[in-house]
C-alpha cells in the first residue's frame, strides 16, 4: 500500500510564519524594555552615588575652610541681625560702657580663636566686638480709640471753609456771631463817629480781621477815612500804621467796598507796598470782577486770598442757605473756600440753622487757609 503524506497548504504555512513573527517581535520588545529598565536603574544608582560623594566632598571642604579661615563680615552681621530680631525690645547695638556688667548685656559676639594671631590683629578684633546694651525703655502712651479720636482723624481730610462776617462794629454783633455755634471770622470796620468803639471791643478777642474801606465806584454810604486811588503811598502808610495800633492782633485785612480802588493797578501797587511793610495778608473781597489784587500781590511778594461766595446779597433765608451750599461745594472742589456775609439778623439765624449742612467741611479761622 502507498503511504499518503500530509502536506500543508501554502495559506496555512503563511499563517504560521506570521504568528511566529508576531511572537518573536513581542519577545524582542519585552527583552528590550527589560534592558532599558535595568540600564536606567544602574544609571540612577551610579548618579546618586556621585551626588552623595560630591556632597561629602563639599562638606569636608567647608570644614577645612572653617578651620583655616576666620568668619566673614557677612556671617558676623547676620548673627547680629538674628540676635536683634529675636530680642523683643529691639534695643540698638552700641559699644559696651565700662560701667556695664556682663550680666546686663543681652548679646555679646565673640570672635572664634583661630590659632596664633599677632597682637595687632588681636587688638583690632577686640575693638570690633559688638555688645548689646539695654537702654532705658520709654513708656509708650497708647490713647484708647474713642469716637472723638476717630473724629479728629476724619477732620484732617475735610475741606476747609472760612466764613467771614464783615462790617462788625458792636459788642452785640460779636455775641450773635459767637452764638452761631461754630467758627466764624469777624472783620471790624475802623472806628468813626458812627462806631467809635469798633477797635476797643476787640481787646478780648484773639482772632479777627481789619475791614479796610477802599474807594467804590459810587460814593454812597462811604465810610470815613476811605482810601482813594489818588492817595499817596505816604497817606496809605499813615492809615495802615494807625490801624496796626488800633488792632494789634490783626494779621489779615480785607477790603470794604473798593470796586474802583481794587481795579486800579497803580493804587493797588501802592497798597501792597505798604501791606508788605506791615506784614499784612490781604483778603480780596472781590467787590469787582476787574480786581488786579493778584497781580500786585505777585509783584510785591505779598500773600493774598480771595473770596469765593457772598452769602447775603439778598436778605432771604433760602437764598443765604443756597449760597452757603455753593460755598461748601467750592470747598470740596478746591480744598478750601471763603464765604463773606454781613451782620444781619437773618444771616446769623440762617447760619445757625444751617449747621447740619456743614458736616462735610471744617469751619476754620482765616489763618488756617
Amino acid at each position: 500500500m502507498k503511504k499518503h503524506t500530509h502536506r500543508r497548504s501554502p495559506k496555512k504555512i503563511k499563517r504560521i510564519k506570521k504568528q511566529n513573527n508576531k511572537l518573536f517581535t513581542s519577545i524582542s520588545t519585552v527583552f528590550v524594555a527589560i534592558l532599558i529598565l535595568v540600564a536606567s536603574i544602574s544609571y540612577f544608582l551610579l548618579d546618586n552615588n556621585e551626588i552623595i560623594l560630591d556632597i561629602k566632598k563639599e562638606k569636608i571642604l567647608q570644614i577645612k575652610q572653617i578651620k583655616n579661615k576666620p568668619i566673614t563680615f557677612e556671617e558676623k552681621t547676620k548673627a547680629l541681625e538674628i540676635e536683634y530680631i529675636n530680642n523683643v525690645d529691639n534695643n540698638v547695638y552700641i559699644e559696651k560702657p565700662e560701667n556695664i556688667k556682663k550680666s546686663e548685656t543681652k548679646f555679646h559676639y565673640e570672635e572664634p580663636d583661630y590659632g596664633q594671631v599677632d597682637n595687632v590683629e588681636k587688638i583690632k578684633k577686640e575693638k570690633q566686638k559688638i555688645i548689646r546694651v539695654p537702654e532705658k525703655k520709654e513708656e509708650m502712651i497708647v490713647e484708647p480709640i474713642t469716637d472723638k479720636s476717630i473724629e479728629k482723624k476724619k477732620k484732617i481730610y475735610k475741606p476747609l471753609l472760612a466764613i467771614i462776617i464783615d462790617d462788625v462794629t458792636t459788642s452785640s454783633q460779636i455775641r450773635k456771631i459767637k452764638n452761631i455755634g461754630y467758627t466764624v471770622n469777624m472783620a471790624f470796620l475802623p472806628p468813626t463817629k458812627g462806631h467809635k468803639n469798633s477797635a476797643k471791643i476787640t481787646n478780648k478777642l484773639d482772632k479777627y480781621m481789619i475791614h479796610l474801606p477802599l474807594q467804590a465806584s459810587s460814593s454812597r454810604y462811604e465810610e470815613e477815612s476811605t482810601l482813594y486811588i489818588t492817595d499817596t503811598i505816604e497817606t496809605i502808610d499813615k492809615r495802615l500804621k494807625s490801624l496796626q495800633k488800633l488792632y494789634p492782633k490783626a494779621k489779615y485785612i480785607n477790603n470794604h467796598t473798593g470796586s474802583k480802588f481794587t481795579s486800579n493797578k497803580k493804587a493797588m501797587d501802592k497798597l501792597f507796598i505798604v501791606l508788605k511793610k506791615y506784614n499784612y495778608i490781604f483778603v480780596d473781597s472781590r467787590t469787582t470782577a476787574a480786581s488786579v489784587a493778584k497781580l500786585s500781590a505777585k509783584k510785591y511778594g505779598v500773600r493774598m486770598l480771595s473770596r469765593n461766595i457772598f452769602l447775603d446779597n439778598k436778605k432771604d433765608k433760602k437764598y443765604i442757605q443756597n449760597q452757603l451750599k455753593k460755598a461748601i461745594k467750592n470747598a470740596k472742589k478746591f480744598g478750601s473756600a471763603i464765604a463773606i456775609g454781613h451782620p444781619y439778623n437773618i444771616t446769623f439765624k440762617t447760619l445757625k440753622d444751617s449747621k447740619y449742612l456743614l458736616k462735610d467741611v471744617e469751619l476754620v479761622y482765616i489763618n488756617k487757609l
